[in-house]
This record gives C-alpha cells, structure tokens and sequence, in this order.
C-alpha cells in the first residue's frame, strides 16, 4: 500500500472512532417475562392441531381395555402427530410470519402478521388463499429458504404418511406447488425435520431431510435397531428449483461410529437435522440428533445407534462422518439440536435435547411397564451441551449445577436477556405406551458467560401451562421487533384440567425438581404385563402458543444477512445468507456467535434474523463468515439497529489480495448493491469505511 493510499484510508478511521466512555456490558437488573398472546382473542391466532390418522391405532388400544406386553410395539409413534413451526418473512412487508403445520384433513396456518400494517401484533392465517395448506397431508417438519434467489423464501413441508409437499413463492402473496416439478414431492419416507444450506458455495440452496420410521408402530423403537429405519435424504439444488437426490453419492448414508462395530451404513432414527459450518471454515456440515429409544446399549449387549452424527464437507458437497473424531458419538435419545457459542472461546457448541432425568426415572427395572428399557444413570440421558474445542473436539461437561434436567424435542439459542451471553430453550414431552410424560415446563437456560446454567423459573410462569401440552415444534423470532427474542410452540395435544396428573416424585436436588409428572393410560393389573385402560375424557386437540417478551433494560442490535448472488458480479451466496455465522462483539464485551440456520431444533425453524444483546455497551463489532470462507466486517453497530448485512465478495483477510485490488472489489459490489436497490448512498459509505478499516486492523496484526 503507498503513503497516499494509507493516508487516505486513515483519514476515513476518524469516522469510526469509538466512544471510551462506553459502559462495560453487564446484566442490567430487570426480569424476563413471556406471556402467550395467543390466549389473546384480538390477536387473531385461532389454530388447533388436527390428531394423525393414526390416532385411532392407539384408540384401539383404549377401547379394548387392555395391553399386553406384546401389544407394547404396534402401539403407533406420535399418534396424536408431529407438528412444527416456521418463522418468517414471507410476503416481505419487515415483520415476522408463522408457518404452522397441522393435521390431516386441516389446513397448516400461514398466518401473516399484521404489525407494519397495523402496528399491533395481530395476525390473520392465509395459508389457504396463499396455497401452502396442504390440507390432505399430516405435516410433520416445516422449513423455509430462497431456494430460486429471488427475494423472497420458499416453503418445504414434510410428512411422515406420504410425499412431502415443496410451494415455490411467487413474491406476490401466493405460492405454486412444485413438490413433483422439484422432485422434492416424488418419494415417499418417514419424514421429520429439514434444513437448507449451499453444499457446494454455488450459490443455490440445498436441501437435507431427516427421516425416521413407520410411525404406525414402535417396532424401529425397542426391537429393530435399524432395519425399519429410513436413510435420511440431501437434495442438490440444480436450478430453478429442481433437486437431485445426491444421498449416497454424498455419504451422507455412510453412516459410522456405531458400537459394536459391522453396522456401517446402517439407516438411523433422526428427529433433528441441520446444515451448519459447525467448524467455520467456510463450508456447511450436516448435523444429526439420533435416538437409542429402547434398543439396549452395547454395554447391555445391544448396539449404540443414537450418536450426533457430524457429516464434514470436504467443499465440494462431499461428506465425511466424522463423529467419533470429533467426540459426539455419545449414546443418548437425541432429539433436538441447537447452535451457538456458549463459552466465548470462538467455537460452536451443540445442545441437544434427550430423555431427561424425570420421565426416565419411570424407566427403572422394578417397574413393570418400562422395564425393559432400564435403568439410566443420572446424566446419561440428559438433554446437555456439548462444548467445542479450539481443535475442533467436543467434550461433554454435564450439566453442572443443574444435577438434572427434562425431557425435550425442539431446541433454540438466543440471547433472550440481551446481557451479551447466548441462552438454551427448549421445550417437549414424550408420549410412548401406556404413560405419557409431563416433565418439560419450558426450559430456559440462563448462561453465565462460560456455559454454567441456571434455570430460569420465573420467565414462563406468568405464560402458558406447558405441562399440559404435548409440544413437539419450537422456533424463535422477535415478532414484536422490540429487540427480545420471543417463543413460538405447537403442541400435538393438550391435556384437559379434569384429566389427573401424577406426580414423578423422583427428587434429585435440581431447580426443575416438582415439575415431573404423567398421565396414566393404562396401570398395571394383577398379571404381570397386563395393563387396564384408564376411564379418562379424551384429551383435546393441540395448541399453539406465542409467548412475548417483555424485554428488559439491556440493549441489542439485530442482524439479517444477505447473500448477493445475482445482485453483483462477483456474489456467491445463497440470497437469504443461510450458512453463515455472525459475530458480535459489544464495546468492552465478549464475543458471541450465532449461525444462520435454514432448520435445525427438532421439525421447526428460527428466523434468519438474529439479535445479539449488548449488555449495556452502545455499539458493538460485526463479523460475518461466509459459506465459502470470506469474511466481512461492520464497526460501530448501534443499540437498536436492524443491520442488512450484504455479502461484499472479497475477504478482508485474503492475504493474496493488496488494498488497491481490495478497494475496488469492495467499490465495485457496494455501487452494485446500490444500484439493485440494496444500499442507499450512506448505507454504502459506512460499508465502504468499515471495509478499509477491516482490511488495515487485520494487516496490522
């Protein structure tokens, strides 16, 4: 760099001096509290799950009065149904939408949030009108991407009794079925989850699909380890919305890790999935949450099959387990999956949802209905973090002072108190055979800074009764736009207040102690193995609930990113920016991390805008890596900002490139941008200033 293109750089740094006088960030006094709008008529939500078909395969059970031990396994999965939820912008008006599946025989919601036009939270459900009902199909996961690049986000909705249904959005309000077009319709497994991301860094998004079993029975449960299971599915996007299968040619069926060995490419049980550079180095990764259910463990003469199975991508769309390297092949009813830093070190954790310690304690040998599948050791099922080290390990540090936790399906991480450290949630219950477990009241998790967890209690104790309702989906967004994350959940069913809850009763010194309970369907008779109906009111349809924060008086930024394929020359990412990861740093803080997922919690999706709180600090630093390895930067984000990130296709660490070279490739997509109507003239500037600066703090070491 010559002397007059530095000093120039350098007069531009005087507009970004930052202020000393900033406050450290800290926690500001002042509680969270949720409450469920939906329970608000004026809001306009008016949803109820509609049970699965095969509801009447248990119904069966019921109305006979009795079930045996050998009945146990054609008792039907999930029998009420599996519904997710979706968070988005859909029509493009700047506030957040709900995407809601349902049942056979009822609509999924698509309910469209009024806020910019009223300026209230109210919502009006035009899934009809707009075309994703999919009324005919029971939907299970739900998930959403700008699989053409052409602004807006379009709709995957899966099912576990059929094809799965893919609605291409025609950015005026409506959508166009393509499931056969796109060849995302043509196959028929045991769908549950999915999540988009760029395999290859061509700019276009895949897709990846987990898959299950036959819901109709629970034989892939406790008797058949993998026989009965569906290999999980990675749809290569070509263009124009057509996708090829590329499973096998992938590996993602290369399954490995298993416990005893001879089990490779064996098809799992995979309720969670999701696309994430997990080990930032600019390509995405495959993540899946399997489960071990009742199949006895290697050590009881079984076969371990429920690991978290990390797929590496070599950059090219080709995969490697990588599981047993990594330490995540850990034996456990994995359910749900989130991603986050939860310790500061620059990484990305994994929390993952799993049995518990309280529906689990029915589990023992002496019990004569679950026996069979126990006992655990306290811990061994526990929904956890597992943290990632700078080698790219991960180790498993329990859950700490919290000596136990609840069962989980859906999973989210955000910075719900805005203190500057990233938060667990996550929520669900399991129903199997003659008991259904009440054990999960919500579960917040509040972070010190180095992944020490505490429950929070007094958040959601003002909202909804979860202990009541079979929650299954869960996603996050700031529906409201006060800069607080807020809690979206759709249960399956709810239990109505005349039907009993018993107590678990199996204290063990944790903050969640007292809230563990179950609904009895059957009790056990004088013959061993024989249970009796119980004469209980049927329980109602599933709900949804829409839990607001409250906020506090700690400040944030929010940040959406934009992938500029198609909008400047030399753009590689995917529009909706899904695959990279976020960085922020407040003044005087401590980094905090979060990717942008296109699914991932357990059949459900977060919104791609993501909040970083600040503490009390005023500004803050933004990093952005994106798929494919370029990194931006943002200085001085201001509380209460609502950041478009725009890819700016040239690293700010590329030590091949030099600062003229640099400068006019960062000129060239900035007056780009502008000219597509993403960048106003000072919006381009103080992306131009932030780039030189960028570029002179990394050279400098």
């Amino acid at each position: 760099m010559n002397q007059t293109t530095a000093a120039r750089a350098l007069r531009s740094l005087g507009l970004l001096t930052l202020v000393t006088a900033s406050v450290t960030p800290s926690s500001w006094a002042g509680e969270i509290r949720f409450h469920d709008a939906a329970a608000d008529p004026a809001v306009g939500i008016d949803y109820q799950h509609t049970r699965s078909a095969i509801d009447a395969n248990y119904q069966a059970f019921i109305d006979a009065g009795v079930m045996t031990g050998a009945d146990l396994f054609d008792v039907p999965s999930k029998w009420r149904g599996a519904p997710g939820v979706a968070v988005l912008d859909f029509d493009g008006d700047g506030d957040l939408d709900l995407y809601v599946a349902n049942g056979p025989g009822s609509a999924n919601s698509l309910l469209s949030n009024q806020l910019r036009e009223t300026g209230a939270l109210r919502f009006i459900d035009v899934a009809t009108a707009a075309g994703v009902d999919a009324t005919g199909q029971d939907t299970s996961g739900v998930c959403f991407g700008d699989t053409d690049n052409d602004g807006d986000p379009d709709l995957l909705a899966l099912s576990d009794f059929g094809p799965n249904h893919f609605f291409e959005n025609l950015g005026d309000g409506t959508f166009r079925d393509v499931s056969i077009a796109s060849r995302l319709g043509v196959d028929d497994r045991d769908s549950t989850s999915c999540s988009f991301g760029d395999i290859d860094n061509d700019g276009l998004l895949d897709v990846v699909i987990g898959n299950t079993f036959d819901w109709t029975t629970n034989i892939a449960i406790g008797l058949e380890p993998f026989a009965a299971n569906d290999h999980n599915q990675l749809f290569h996007n070509l263009g124009n919305n057509v996708f090829l299968d590329v499973s096998d040619a992938s590996g993602l069926t290369a399954t490995t890790g298993f416990t005893p060995p001879g089990f490779d490419g064996e098809a799992t049980i995979s309720w969670a999935i999701a696309m994430v550079d997990v080990d930032q180095d600019g390509d995405t990764d495959i993540v899946h949450a399997d489960d071990q259910a009742g199949v006895p463990e290697a050590s009881a003469g079984g076969v371990d099959r429920g690991l978290v199975h990390i797929f590496a991508n070599d950059g090219t769309g080709h995969f490697t387990n990588v599981s047993a390297a990594r330490g995540t092949n850990l034996v456990g009813c994995w359910m749900g999956l989130s991603f986050g830093d939860l310790d500061h070190n620059g990484t990305l954790d994994i929390f993952g949802t799993n049995c518990g310690a309280y529906g689990r304690t029915l589990f023992t040998a002496d019990n004569p209905v679950y026996g069979a599948f126990g006992p655990f050791a306290l811990g061994a099922r526990a929904s956890r973090w597992l943290l990632q080290q700078p080698d790219g390990s991960f180790t498993d540090p329990g859950v700490g002072s919290l000596v136990a936790v609840p069962f989980g399906w859906s999973t989210s991480m955000a910075d719900y108190d805005n203190d500057g450290d990233t938060d667990i949630f996550y929520y669900g219950d399991l129903a199997f055979g003659p008991l259904v477990s009440h054990e999960n009241p919500g579960a917040i998790l509040v972070n010190d800074g180095h992944a020490n967890f505490q429950r929070d209690a007094v958040a959601l104790a003002g909202s909804t009764n979860h202990l009541r309702r079979q929650v299954q989906g869960m996603a996050i967004g700031d529906l409201d736009d006060n800069g607080f994350p807020d809690l979206i959940s759709v249960s399956s069913h709810d239990v109505q207040e005349a039907i009993p809850l018993t107590a678990i009763g199996f204290p063990h010194g944790s903050p969640f102690d007292g809230a563990g309970f179950y609904q009895a369907h059957f009790v056990p008779t004088d013959t061993f193995g024989v249970w009796a109906a119980v004469d209980l009111p049927d329980n109602i349809d599933g709900s949804l609930a829409v839990e607001m924060s409250n906020g506090n008086h700690n400040r944030w930024a929010k940040v959406r990113a934009l992938g500029t394929a198609g909008l400047t020359t030399a753009g590689r990412v995917n529009r909706d920016g899904i695959g990279a990861v976020l960085s922020f740093r407040p003044h005087r803080g401590e980094t905090a991390k979060q990717p942008v997922l296109g699914g991932s919690s357990y059949a459900s999706q977060d919104s791609l805008e993501i909040g970083f709180g600040l503490g009390q600090a005023r500004f803050g630093r933004l990093d952005v890596l994106w798929p494919g390895g370029v990194r931006n930067r943002l200085y001085r984000v201001r509380h209460g900002e609502r950041v478009v990130f725009p890819e700016i296709p040239v690293s700010i660490d590329d030590p091949t490139v030099s600062f003229p070279t640099y400068l006019l490739r960062v000129r060239t997509a900035l007056s780009e941008l502008q000219a597509a109507g993403q960048l106003s003239q000072a919006q381009k500037r103080r992306f131009l200033i932030s780039a030189v600066l960028a570029f002179l703090e990394e050279r400098a070491g």
